[in-house]
């Protein structure tokens, strides 16, 4: 196997892709299926981000030493971007994504800190704290994948980000049991102090109550300011990925719903939305994603985000709207629709989704 990319990076080559789709489709059948409803000029990018993105976090979180598997990965980084990755299938499949979409380097960046932030049991005070996290973890995934697009505007770029961190917020809430008895906390300790619960306390020896229920419908509200600014970010987008993203945005935060439905408790069980719920979402995204929604005027970017968006807004337009080549023939929506239902319909009881 080579170790430089071609002078001209037309198309990710095959076997680079198969990998990354084969690691995608191990890790998250979720995200894999989402991926099927955007256009083949998007969904080969999308699996080559997503494989590296999960190998990182797999890398940090899991390794003996995250220093230092930070530092391999910021290697690994620097040889993508001087154009001779290593012979890693998700580090040749990203070079290819990062050269045609001039993707900056910081938005990697500051995904990697999101997952060392992770690993060394960062605590998050405020909602502020956590939305910084939300934006290195999420709202960076966003902004690359609103560039693989070809998204245009800052204003589409803001929007792009905060649904990255609307969903973070959503799984946060879902997850709240789960990463306790990992011993990690992602609510807001001042929102906990503030309903009498000592956070330190409370992570200890994880329990649900009215007090907590609170706090995680708190949160589940952040997200759903979030969500709806998103749709705007929708509506900005080349159509081609309309459907795919407000699918992807109402079957998130049809996640918040059914908790809310099954009285906020996250502590001791996980909330799954249904599959005939999913698909019925799904169906609503095809025909809403043609409607504009009603005018969001002079609304800022999320402060958390404004740096991704900066960095993303400072690249050349032309090289992130090229033409990309087709992996697979061009596919209608409704085509896309049976393939994902069928992958619906086959899934079994899934895992935590990737983070």
């Amino acid at each position: 196997m080579h170790n430089t990319l071609p002078e001209t990076p037309a198309a990710m080559p095959d076997y680079d892709l198969q990998a990354c789709r084969k690691l995608m489709r191990g890790g998250s059948k979720s995200f894999f299926a989402a991926s099927l409803l955007l256009p083949a000029r998007v969904c080969a990018p999308a699996s080559a981000l997503y494989a590296f993105c999960r190998l990182a976090d797999d890398a940090i979180d899991l390794g003996q030493d995250p220093a230092a598997e930070m530092a391999g990965l910021r290697r690994r980084l620097d040889a993508i971007y001087d154009g001779r990755p290593g012979p890693q299938d998700a580090d040749r499949a990203l070079a290819h994504v990062v050269h045609r979409f001039a993707l900056p380097r910081l938005l990697l960046d500051a995904l990697l800190e999101g997952f060392l932030w992770d690993a060394d049991g960062r605590r998050y005070e405020t909602l502020e704290d956590v939305q910084d996290y939300a934006a290195r973890v999420a709202g960076t995934v966003g902004a690359m994948m609103a560039l693989v697009m070809g998204a245009q505007t800052q204003r589409a770029l803001a929007r792009a980000c905060e649904l990255g961190i609307a969903m973070q917020l959503t799984n946060i809430a879902r997850d709240v049991g789960e990463d306790a008895r990992n011993g990690r906390l992602y609510l807001p300790r001042a929102w906990l102090r503030e309903a009498g619960i000592d956070p330190d306390a409370w992570l200890r020896a994880p329990s649900f109550d009215a007090a907590i229920a609170g706090v995680v419908d708190r949160l589940l509200q952040a997200a759903e300011t979030l969500y709806r600014r998103a749709e705007h970010g929708v509506a900005e987008l080349p159509r081609d990925c309309r459907s795919a993203i407000l699918a992807a945005r109402l079957v998130y935060a049809e996640i918040g719903v059914q908790l809310q439905r099954e009285g906020l408790d996250s502590v001791s069980r996980r909330t799954v939305v249904s599959k005939r719920r999913k698909l019925a979402l799904i169906a609503r995204a095809a025909g809403a994603a043609l409607r504009p929604p009603p005018p969001l005027i002079g609304v800022p970017a999320l402060p958390a985000v404004q740096f991704l968006v900066d960095a993303a807004a400072a690249q050349p337009l032309a090289a992130a709207v090229l033409p990309v080549p087709a992996v697979s023939p061009r596919r209608s929506f409704d085509e896309r629709m049976a393939v994902v239902i069928g992958l619906f319909e086959r899934q079994a009881a899934q895992g935590r989704a990737y983070r």
